[in-house]
């Protein structure tokens, strides 16, 4: 009779065990007798059945048996009593049990596959009802069985394992989850606990082995128990209830996953390994640090690799990329709302990766909700060319990406190529096209750097100083020797200093220093490399007398032609000139990149500049000048020539100074010649600051008591932003700078303000933003205008290190999301785990949904 389908677990137990009762004989008709063989002992010993004094279980009743088979096993781990339903009566299909061999002993039974496809259910229904096999008896009385030594069957086990089944027939240990449901097909193999039966007794840990990880047979098995033994539960709602504890553990499997990623994406490490098959000693950083928090922490265990199921360890390399977008989209998420309906700036620059891609990096400007003006990544962008109108479209495309549209813009900073700041086809061009208030300004730093650049190569002693500089840093930089050389010289003339009390000693004193070659893109580099060779100096000249006089070959005649230049008062005198120079602008260079500097302070810093340079141009600049270089000649035995007499010149021919005097050349020709054309390049390629927009902007300028307010300037500086104020606020912009003037110059607190930043921090932190809104928002205009392109230049230096020789083949995205949260870690600090995550199902369906 063939089951009729819809009814219920509980229905079909309940009509099960009705028929048995049906056919039960009266209690006077039994017979009771003692077993005589272990094969009879093993079809009536029973879960929760009474055992006799002598310890031997005897043959219950048919009614205590039908008593025993309408109550659920005494196991509460395998069957509750609220698991059951009121019987249905309708639901009379069901398949007649007694067709069937239903064995109690695991060691008799036939294997759940034997049995009709249609007829399985009913047939685990029965078992479980009987409930697992296990005899409770002394332990003296379950068989020896040699392992490792005569042992026997531990019933105390049962309480430990309530899914363990013992088999007087076989002497060996059962599964009873395993055998009503464990997949074959699925977990092929390893069926000694199903078929063959385990008799190990020696090896407990066995029985743990076999319940394994999370995903493993055993587990899926006892979750397809728990499934089968919830008839009050529909489909669906059984699926939901019973992946709650799934989807925890997913949810913690994820988490863990993002956190070994966030760990990794901070530091800009990579994530894969060359290897990572489970033989491989080093499978990369992600899955050694998850192996590691593993192997560390037991709640991270439980849930990640071998504790995982296959498909759902949420390691893969997809994941992981998948992962790292939805950490690079909540970083960028913090930044556009930290933007909000703010106006904006864009710093642009090109630039090649270690696959020689060219890639353009596009920062904003902007003022953040504390008045501060800040340069934020927004991402990378890989272009065909270096065209204008395809960075254009790059640069469209990004922002449209955001939804940041083209009119907001308010500066621009690029370098000084002509694709760039073309007044016909130039980027520039094209951006005040969509936006007529994207004012461009050339990036200051890389102006003053084409300045010291400038001035090298057309003045002829410079060029002979600097090609000099090189061919020393050849000598010297050739070989591991040559270096050891002079760190040793270094060390041996520290010690001399230190005892004739030449040298002090403390903290941070005294530090190794080498010999960098300076580039023409490094700002600051010149500065540093001529500092180095001046401090160096007695080593240097002891290192080449001992390669000269050591050496062979060309390298001898390379040290000795390049020691009687050192040592010329020539070298000396353009050495501590050209440090000088660069002392005088590396301050001006290196306040020139910092995020915060706004254009009216980069302007005073320019003119303090040329007024310091101006000064040392005078008589009184010039001696004290010569006197220190003297006096440097003297303490390291170089001749100090004759300012008088005739100039020698060195490696050059005489003719083309005859008649010189050593002062007209190094005074005239040397000296004021090179601080002239310093100023001259000075003032020719900063032409911004001679531009009236400029001008206007520096009225607002804080400094001694906002000595350079000018009214009618700003309220023409308004006028350079027509779609920023309307007529009425123009109006009224005359009478609210009135009133601004007065309140600040008698408010203690912006008495000591130096640049534009702090003055609107300050309004922000005074809350007279509201009061003064049409001046705050001027005031913001003016702080958008950028001043130099270094976060793009640093943008680039963390491209390199993200995306190196090993890593050269990265994604577009993939190197775009690593370095969004690389750079602006601030931002991906505050991201919430629960965001990622969010965001990171968002993406595409799940398999799990939280």
């Amino acid at each position: 009779m063939k089951r009729k389908r819809g009814g219920s677990a509980a229905t079909d137990l309940r009509s099960f065990l009705q028929r048995a009762a049906a056919k039960k004989k009266p209690p006077e008709a039994e017979v009771v007798s003692p077993p005589t063989n272990e094969n009879q002992m093993q079809i009536v010993v029973f879960q929760g059945q009474s055992t006799s004094g002598s310890g031997r279980n005897t043959i219950p009743l048919e009614a205590e048996r039908d008593e025993q088979q309408q109550q659920p096993p005494a196991n509460p781990s395998i069957i509750k009593d609220d698991e059951f339903m009121p019987i249905d009566e309708s639901d009379s299909g069901d398949v007649d049990d007694s067709n069937y061999n239903i064995e109690h002993d695991p060691g008799l039974r036939p294997p759940i596959s034997s049995y009709p496809v249609n007829d399985k259910d009913s047939v685990r229904r029965s078992y479980i009802a009987l409930g697992p096999c296990q005899p409770r008896m002394k332990r003296e009385l379950f068989p020896q069985h040699e392992c490792g030594g005569m042992r026997r069957f531990q019933p105390k086990w049962f309480d430990e394992f309530k899914w363990l089944e013992y088999s007087m027939h076989t002497g060996a240990a059962y599964c009873f989850v395993c055998y009503l449901f464990k997949d074959s097909s699925k977990y092929p193999g390893g069926d000694a606990f199903v078929n063959e039966g385990f008799r190990n007794w020696n090896m407990k840990c066995r029985i743990r082995r076999h319940v394994g990880a999370i995903n493993s047979a055993h587990n899926e098995a006892e979750e397809k128990y728990n499934l089968f033994m919830k008839p009050r539960t529909s489909i669906r709602e059984s699926i939901g209830s019973n992946s709650a504890d799934f989807k925890a553990q997913y949810l913690a499997r994820l988490t863990w996953s993002l956190k070994c990623i966030s760990y990794l994406l901070r530091q800009g490490l990579a994530f894969r390994g060359h290897n990572e098959g489970k033989d491989s000693n080093n499978q990369g950083n992600f899955r050694e640090l998850l192996a590691w928090l593993a192997g560390n922490f037991e709640e991270v265990n439980m849930v990640v690799l071998e504790n995982a199921p296959h498909n759902c360890q949420m390691i893969d390399h997809k994941i992981q990329k998948q992962l790292i977008a939805a950490c690079a989209h909540e970083t960028t998420k913090f930044i556009i709302e930290e933007l909000g309906d703010e106006c904006f700036a864009i710093l642009a620059d090109e630039s090649s990766d270690a696959y020689q891609q060219e890639q353009l990096s596009l920062c904003l400007r902007y003022v953040n909700k504390n008045g501060e003006p800040v340069e934020r990544f927004l991402g990378l962008v890989h272009v065909e060319d270096t065209t204008s109108l395809t960075l254009k479209q790059a640069i469209q495309s990004l922002l449209i990406k955001y939804q940041l549209p083209l009119s907001k813009i308010r500066g621009q900073g690029y370098d000084g190529a002509s694709n760039m700041k073309g007044h016909v086809n130039g980027l520039k061009k094209l951006i005040m096209e969509e936006s007529s208030s994207a004012y461009y300004v050339h990036c200051f730093a890389h102006q003053l750097q084409l300045t010291l650049v400038a001035v090298a190569k057309e003045n002829i002693d410079c060029q002979w100083f600097f090609g000099q500089l090189a061919y020393l840093l050849n000598v010297l930089d050739m070989s591991c020797k040559k270096i050891r050389m002079l760190r040793i010289a270094q060390a041996e003339y520290m010690i001399e200093a230190l005892k004739l009390g030449e040298i002090e000693t403390g903290q941070g004193l005294n530090q190794e220093m080498g010999l960098a070659r300076p580039g023409d893109t490094r700002w600051g580099s010149h500065y540093r490399t001529v500092m180095h060779v001046i401090h160096l100096y007695p080593s240097i000249k002891k290192v080449l007398f001992r390669v000269g006089k050591e050496g062979k070959g060309v390298e001898a005649l390379g040290a000795q032609t390049m020691l009687r230049v050192f040592t010329s008062f020539e070298f000396v005198f353009l050495l501590h000139m050209m440090n000088e120079i660069f002392g005088y602008t590396n301050d001006l260079c290196n306040a020139l990149q910092k995020r915060e500097q706004d254009i009216v302070n980069a302007m005073d810093l320019l003119e303090l500049t040329k007024v310091e340079l101006d000064v040392l141009r005078r008589d009184a600049g010039w001696e004290e000048f010569i006197k220190n270089v003297t006096s440097f000649c003297q303490k390291h035995k170089v001749k100090v020539v004759d300012m008088d007499g005739k100039y020698i010149p060195i490696q050059r021919s005489a003719k083309f100074y005859r008649g010189a005097t050593n002062y007209h050349r190094f005074h005239a020709d040397m000296f004021l010649g090179v601080i002239d054309r310093q100023l001259q390049e000075l003032n020719s390629r900063f032409d911004e600051v001679n531009t009236e927009l400029l001008r206007c902007m520096a009225a607002f300028n804080p400094a001694n008591s906002f000595s350079a307010f000018d009214n009618e300037k700003l309220v023409k500086l308004a006028g350079f932003y027509p779609h920023d104020f309307d007529f009425q606020e123009r109006n009224q912009l005359r009478f609210q700078l009135h009133n601004y003037i007065n309140d600040v110059r008698n408010d203690e607190n912006f008495k000591n303000l130096r640049s534009l930043a702090d003055l609107s921090m300050m309004l922000v932190k005074r809350d007279m933003v509201s009061r003064y809104d049409i001046v705050y928002k001027l005031l913001k205009l003016v702080l958008v205008l950028p001043v130099a392109t270094a976060g793009v230049e640093r943008i680039f230096s963390a491209m390199n290190t993200i995306k190196n020789k090993l890593r050269s083949k990265m994604g577009q995205d993939f190197l775009n999301n690593c370095l969004t949260t690389f750079i602006e870690r601030e931002f991906f600090l505050q991201a919430k785990d629960e965001d990622i995550i969010n965001y990171f199902q968002a993406m595409k369906d799940r398999k799990v949904n939280l």
